[in-house]
């Protein structure tokens, strides 16, 4: 890793284009080494074209990348000190687990010892050490993906970037192996860069988080801030539910969870927002309940809470009722005047 401050990857500018269509526009991004960084956008946003042209498979149109100080923006991929991780893992169906991790190394014309005293340790870094003989079609979807992440890691590249890599997993597996990647990216130091369209991948895994939006990036930060005070409105609905209200000139978004329901008399706290509406819908979803509240002053508001005593029919009873609501002020995110404007 540099120590000088030298980012792992630096992007100025960078723009790609197709045709008509701006996939990326003018970005700019410092990704510092270690660091596990996500690219978090809907489908068309611009983060897997980013992604490709650090990687090397696209070239932009305008803009510079920069690999450790290095400017890489014209060399081909398999000159940049980065690896890249698919979702269809292009595992070798024919070559055991272990020849499949020291291909690269075998390529490079890496001892034949060395390549695999390396291959078995990167198998024991994935939990795999005693898979090496079978083949990938004898592997569950979540080895696969873990002896794709081990081939990548073997070549000990700088930077490692990952495309959807769980978006053919099943939900437990895939929130298992969110667990597992982080844990393995800490254990071998390498900057990720991973992209995906699922929020909860990138809250879960991420030192900081880029969100993109029509091939530009919206805001950048440590997903706790990325969630807590959103910086537009497309941020605030995409990361997470938010509910988006106009009270006196300010638009801002509250989130569902900061937001309590006052019934039989129950008094707010001090110094909290408090409005009245109507409960228009219940939804019971076992361990937590959806109130959606329409509110006298207009808008309608989500309100997220713990099924703490409560059960299904108790909470359903609150259909139809009169309730109050309440959050602190200090808990709304005021949404950026220049949303929707030219900057």
């Amino acid at each position: 890793m540099p120590r000088d401050g030298t980012p792992d990857i630096r992007v100025q500018g960078l723009t790609k284009r197709y045709g008509d269509v701006v996939a990326v526009d003018a970005i700019d991004l410092d990704i510092p080494a270690g660091e596990f960084f996500t690219m978090l956008g809907p489908s068309g946003s611009g983060k897997t074209t980013t992604l490709r042209m650090i990687a090397g498979f696209e070239t932009p149109d305008q803009g510079t990348i920069e690999l450790a100080g290095e400017d890489v923006s014209r060399l081909p991929p398999y000159d940049r000190p980065v690896n890249t991780v698919f979702q269809d893992y292009a595992l070798f169906p024919h070559m055991s687990v272990q020849q499949n991790v020291e291909y690269g190394l075998m390529v490079k014309k890496v001892r034949k010892d060395e390549r695999r005293e390396r291959a078995r340790k990167a198998l024991e870094m994935v939990r795999l050490e005693a898979y090496g003989g079978r083949k990938p079609s004898q592997l569950s979807g979540g080895q696969r993906q873990r002896v794709a992440l081990a081939r990548a890691i073997v070549n000990r590249p700088r930077v490692l970037l990952l495309d959807e890599p769980l978006g053919a997993l099943d939900l437990k597996l895939r929130q298992q192996m969110q667990i597992e990647l982080k844990s393995i990216q800490r254990e071998v130091g390498i900057t990720f860069v991973y992209v995906t369209h699922d929020q909860e991948e990138a809250l879960t895994m991420s030192d900081r988080v880029a969100v993109f939006n029509e091939g530009r990036i919206e805001q950048v930060g440590p997903p706790a801030e990325v969630y807590e005070h959103p910086e537009s409105e497309f941020i605030a609905g995409f990361v997470g539910v938010s509910n988006v209200l106009e009270r006196d000139g300010r638009r801002y978004t509250i989130r569902p969870e900061k937001i309590d329901v006052l019934v039989d008399g129950e008094q707010p706290q001090d110094g909290s927002h408090v409005e009245e509406g109507l409960v228009r819908d219940v939804q019971y979803v076992g361990p937590v309940t959806r109130y959606y509240v329409t509110l006298d002053r207009g808008g309608e508001v989500q309100v997220l809470a713990q099924n703490l005593e409560e059960g299904s029919s108790e909470v359903l009873e609150a259909r139809g009722r009169r309730v109050r609501v309440e959050w602190r002020p200090e808990q709304e995110s005021v949404i950026d005047e220049r949303e929707g404007g030219s900057e």
